[in-house]
C-alpha cells in the first residue's frame, strides 16, 4: 500500500482537534521541531492546521487546498451523503483553497486562503455560524468574519482568530464559552470581550483558551473541573487569566482538562484528572497548572475527551490518561497516569485526539491512527479499535482500468500495477493470502499490466508484453497453467502469447490475440470454449471458426467476441463453435444468463426476454452487464443502467428493478464501466473510481453500508 495520500502541508505550524482542538504555533524554520517564539509576528504564524480530530471524524487538507474526511456522518460532517460512517478518507466537495480545518464533535471547520471561514454538520446550537441552527452537509460561509487567520472547533461551539490579533466565537454559549459576557447561544461571530495579541487558541467541550504574544494564557466558559485555571471551579462568561504560567507557545482544551507547552519544551496541564489526563501521576483535579511529569522538548499537544497527546523534537509521541480504546497506542487499554511512548512512531511533527482516538503527522506526509474506530475515524476502513498506530489508508489514484467480480474487484494504475479489494477466500485477490481485505492490496509480483479481468473467483491481467497472469480459483483450470490447484499469487497462463484482450466467465477464461484469433480454457460443459467439444480445458485451445476478433466476453456459462468488422460472434448456446450473431455492433457483453450489444443505429439489444428488448440509446461506446442487470457508457461520459437492482447496482438511488434505461445519478466524465455480480464501477477522467450496489465484502472499497444505491468515490480517489 502506498503511504497515506492525505498528502499533508510540511511544515505544520499548528494543529487543531475539536472536541479537543490543539493550536500549536512553531517559528516558521526548516526545523518543524523549534517553538515559535511569542515575539514572532503574527502573521509570520497563521495557522495552517493540516490534521484535525472530531468526537468521531477526522479532517485533513492537502497541498491542493482540498479537504478530506472520514468516520461519523450522522450530521454531515463528512459530506457524504451516502453513508452514516465514512471507514476510508473522501474528498469533500468544498471550500476549495482551503489552508486549516477543526473538527467539532459533529461539526466542520475550514479556513480558506482568503481569511473566510466556512462551516459543515451540526447546527443545533448555531455553531456553523450562518444565521440558522439547521444542519447542513454541505458548506456555508461563517457570516460577518473576514481576516481569519485561524480556526477552532469545540463540542457546539466555534472560534476563529483574526489577523489583528481578535477572537471570535458562534455557538452554544451555556457555560459563557464564547466569551462575550452572556450565556446567550450565537448563530454569527461574536467578539471575545476583553482579548488582544491572540497568536494561538484551542476550544474544548464547553471552555476555550487562548495564547497572548506575551506568552500568558487566558481562558472562559465552563470550570467544573478547574479548567480556567485560574484556582476556582466558577464558570465565567468573561476571560480569566490562567495562573502561574508564562512563555507559552500552544495550548489544547479536552473535555474537562487544558494543555499548555512552554517555550522551554516542558507542558503543563490543569482542570479534571479522573483517569490521569493531566499526567502528574494522579487522579486530582486541579484549578491551577501541574507539570507533566517526564516530558521535555515537547513541540505540540492534542487533548482529547480524558486523554492527552504530545509530539517532541525528537519525533517521538507520548501519551496519558484514558486508554479503554487504546487511544493512548502503547499495544495496551490500560490507563496511564504519566506519559507513556507511543509505539512505533518516528519523525512526527503534529498530533491530534478525538474523544477516543489518536492521530500523528509524520515528516515524510504519512498519518497514522490509533484508538477508537467504531464509526471508521481511523481511516483504514478495518472498523475494529487500534491500539498500536496504523496508517491512514491511501486511495490509489492514477487508475486506468477497472474490473469488478462476483465479490471482488481490481484496479489497473497508470504505473502498471494491479491492486485488488474484497472476498478472498480463493486468492482472487493475488496478495498471497486467503484474507479478504477492505482495504486495496497489491496484486504480486505484476508489473506492466495494460488489462484485467474479474470472474466469480479468479482473476486475469495482461501484461504490456503481452504475456497473461491468472490467480484464484482453479477448479475447471480456469487458470490456463495446466493445473487444478488454486494459485494465491499470479501464475503464467501456458501456450499463449501476443494477448490484446481477456474476459472470465464463471469458470471459463478467454484472450484475444494480437493476430485475431481467440483462446479459451476452463470449464467447457456447455461448449463455452468454443473448441467443438464438452471437455474442460487446462491450458488454452483455439476457439473454432473465430478471426478478426477485437474484443470477448464471457457470462456465467457462455462466451462472446466482437470482430473488427462489427459483427458479433457467439459460442454455447447450443453450439460448441462460434457462429455469427449479430452486426452492426459497436459494443457488446455478456452477463451472467443475458447477453446485450449496441448497435450503429442507435438501438441497445438485451436478449434477457423473448423476444429480446430493444432500447433507444445513442452514443453507446462500451457495455457491461451482471447478475440480470446491464450498463451502457455514452460518449458524452453518462451512464445508463437497467434489470435487476436489488443491491442498488443501477445506481439511480433506489433498490427499484428497471425494465427501461436510468442514468446513473452523480456521474459524469466516465471512461470506464464495470459489472460484478451486483455491483458496479467506474473509472472517471480524472483518474477516480466510483462504486455502487452491493458491498457485502467491502467489493466497493468504502467499508460500510452493506450497499449503495447511487456512485459514491471508492477508496480509489
Amino acid at each position: 500500500m502506498q503511504s497515506s495520500g492525505w498528502w499533508w502541508i510540511n511544515r505544520v505550524l499548528s494543529v487543531w482537534l475539536g472536541v479537543c482542538l490543539v493550536s500549536c504555533c512553531r517559528k516558521p524554520s526548516d526545523d518543524p521541531g523549534v517553538p515559535a517564539s511569542p515575539d514572532t509576528p503574527l502573521l509570520e504564524r497563521q495557522v495552517r492546521a493540516s490534521i484535525a480530530a472530531g468526537s468521531s471524524h477526522s479532517l485533513a487538507v492537502d497541498p491542493d487546498g482540498r479537504i478530506r474526511a472520514v468516520g461519523s456522518n450522522t450530521y454531515g460532517q463528512v459530506q457524504n451523503a451516502l453513508v452514516i460512517n465514512l471507514p476510508w478518507p473522501s474528498q469533500t466537495e468544498g471550500p476549495s483553497g482551503a489552508v486549516a480545518v477543526a473538527a467539532g464533535e459533529s461539526h466542520s471547520l475550514a479556513l480558506r486562503s482568503d481569511g473566510t471561514v466556512w462551516a459543515w454538520g451540526s447546527n443545533s446550537h448555531g455553531q456553523l455560524g450562518d444565521g440558522s441552527t439547521s444542519s447542513r452537509s454541505g458548506t456555508v460561509q461563517v457570516r460577518g468574519l473576514s481576516g481569519a487567520v485561524a480556526v477552532a472547533a469545540g463540542e457546539s461551539h466555534s472560534l476563529a482568530l483574526r489577523s489583528d490579533g481578535t477572537v471570535w466565537a458562534w455557538g452554544g454559549n451555556s457555560h459563557g464559552q464564547l466569551g462575550d459576557g452572556s450565556t446567550s447561544s450565537r448563530s454569527g461571530s461574536v467578539q471575545v470581550q476583553g482579548l488582544s495579541g491572540v497568536v494561538a487558541m484551542a476550544a474544548g467541550e464547553s471552555h476555550s483558551l487562548a495564547v497572548r504574544s506575551d506568552g500568558t494564557v487566558w481562558a472562559w466558559g465552563g470550570n467544573s473541573h478547574g479548567q480556567l485555571g485560574d484556582g476556582s471551579t466558577s464558570s465565567s462568561s468573561g476571560t480569566v487569566q490562567v495562573r502561574g504560567l508564562s512563555g507559552v507557545v500552544a495550548v489544547a482544551a479536552g473535555e474537562s482538562h487544558s494543555l499548555a507547552v512552554r517555550s522551554d519544551g516542558t507542558v503543563w496541564a490543569w482542570g479534571g484528572n479522573s483517569h490521569g489526563q493531566l499526567g502528574d501521576g494522579s487522579t486530582s483535579s486541579n484549578s491551577v497548572p501541574v507539570q507533566v511529569q517526564g516530558l521535555g522538548g515537547v513541540i505540540a499537544v492534542a487533548a482529547g475527551e480524558s486523554h492527552s497527546l504530545a509530539a517532541c523534537s525528537d519525533g517521538t509521541v507520548w501519551s496519558w490518561g484514558n486508554n479503554s480504546h487504546g487511544q493512548l497506542g502503547d499495544g495496551s487499554t490500560s490507563s496511564n497516569f504519566v506519559p507513556v511512548q507511543v509505539q512505533g512512531l518516528g519523525g512526527v511533527v503534529a498530533v491530534a485526539a478525538g474523544k477516543s482516538h489518536s492521530l500523528a503527522m509524520c515528516s515524510d506526509d504519512t498519518v497514522w491512527s490509533w484508538g477508537n474506530n467504531s464509526s471508521g475515524q481511523l481511516g483504514n476502513g478495518a472498523g475494529i479499535h487500534r491500539t498500536i498506530p496504523v496508517p491512514v489508508q491511501e486511495g490509489l489514484r492514477e487508475v486506468v482500468a477497472v474490473a469488478a467480480g462476483q465479490e471482488h474487484s481490481l484496479a489497473v494504475r497508470s504505473d502498471g500495477t494491479v491492486w485488488a479489494w474484497g472476498g478472498n477466500f480463493h486468492g482472487q485477490l493475488g496478495d498471497g493470502s486467503k484474507s479478504s481485505s477492505s482495504v486495496p492490496v497489491q496484486v504480486q509480483g505484476l508489473s506492466g499490466v495494460v488489462a484485467v479481468a474479474a470472474g466469480i473467483t479468479h482473476s486475469l491481467a495482461v501484461r504490456s508484453d503481452g504475456t497473461l497472469w491468472a490467480w484464484g480459483s482453479n477448479f475447471s483450470g480456469q487458470l490456463g497453467n495446466g493445473t487444478t490447484a488454486n494459485w494465491l499469487v499470479p501464475v503464467q497462463v501456458q501456450g499463449v502469447s501476443g494477448v490484446v484482450a481477456v474476459a472470465v466467465g464463471y469458470a471459463h477464461s478467454l484472450a484475444v490475440r494480437s493476430d485475431g484469433t481467440v483462446w479459451a480454457w476452463g470449464s467447457n460443459s456447455l461448449g463455452q470454449l468454443g473448441d467443438g467439444t464438452t471437455s474442460d480445458r487446462y491450458v488454452p485451445v483455439q476457439v473454432k471458426g473465430m478471426s478478426g476478433a477485437v474484443s470477448v466476453s464471457a457470462g456465467f456459462n457462455h462466451s462472446l467476441a466482437m470482430r473488427s468488422d462489427n459483427t458479433s460472434w457467439l459460442w454455447n448456446r447450443g453450439t460448441t463453435a462460434a457462429t455469427p450473431w449479430m452486426d452492426g455492433i459497436v459494443a457488446v457483453a455478456a452477463g451472467y444468463h443475458h447477453t446485450v450489444a449496441a448497435r450503429s443505429d442507435d438501438t441497445v439489444y438485451d436478449s434477457s426476454s423473448n423476444p429480446g428488448r430493444v432500447y433507444d440509446l445513442s452514443g453507446v461506446v462500451a457495455m457491461t452487464a451482471g447478475h440480470g442487470c446491464s450498463m451502457a457508457l455514452r460518449s458524452d461520459g453518462t451512464v445508463w443502467a437497467w434489470g435487476s437492482n436489488s443491491s442498488g447496482q443501477l445506481g439511480d438511488g433506489t433498490t427499484d428493478d428497471r425494465s427501461m434505461p436510468v442514468q446513473v445519478q452523480g456521474l459524469s466524465g466516465v471512461l470506464a464501466v464495470a459489472s460484478g455480480g451486483y455491483h458496479s464501477l467506474a473509472v472517471r477522467s480524472d483518474g477516480t473510481v466510483w462504486a455502487w450496489g452491493n458491498n457485502s465484502f467491502n467489493q466497493l472499497g468504502e467499508g460500510p453500508p452493506m450497499y449503495a444505491t447511487t456512485a459514491s468515490r471508492s477508496l480509489l480517489y
